[in-house]
């Protein structure tokens, strides 16, 4: 069998490598070997990190909406309540973005909640 050198490849896996860790500390950005445990690592932080931003997010949007609906004297539970049971569909980033910027539609949607 021939012996095929992989001199063409192998550097463009290592450049491709380098290019995506450059801004790492140390020989982290230098030397392929720990450049390339660097670059999966962060690919891996990366794919959780991407589904844990959702749940992040919307504990936030459920942190606003119960401090705006405590100004209102309500509770987030009682007002998602109130909410689903009159039959309004707002998600809660839309209540959240409501209860920050609006907050007369916000007290309006409370009185909703109150009355279902």
């Amino acid at each position: 069998m021939t012996r095929v050198k992989g001199g063409y490849t192998t550097r463009r896996r290592h450049k491709k490598v380098l290019k995506m860790t450059k801004g790492q500390w140390g020989t982290k950005h230098r030397l392929f070997r720990r450049a390339n445990e660097a670059m999966m690592k962060s690919q891996w932080y990366a794919y959780r990190d991407r589904r844990n931003r959702k749940r992040d997010l919307r504990r936030l949007w459920i942190a606003r909406i119960n401090a705006a609906a405590r100004l209102n004297g309500m509770s987030y539970s009682r007002l998602v309540h109130g909410l689903k049971q009159a039959n309004v569909e707002l998600d809660r980033k839309v209540l959240a973005d409501i209860a920050v910027r609006d907050s007369q539609t916000f007290a309006s949607l409370v009185s909703v909640a109150q009355q279902g």
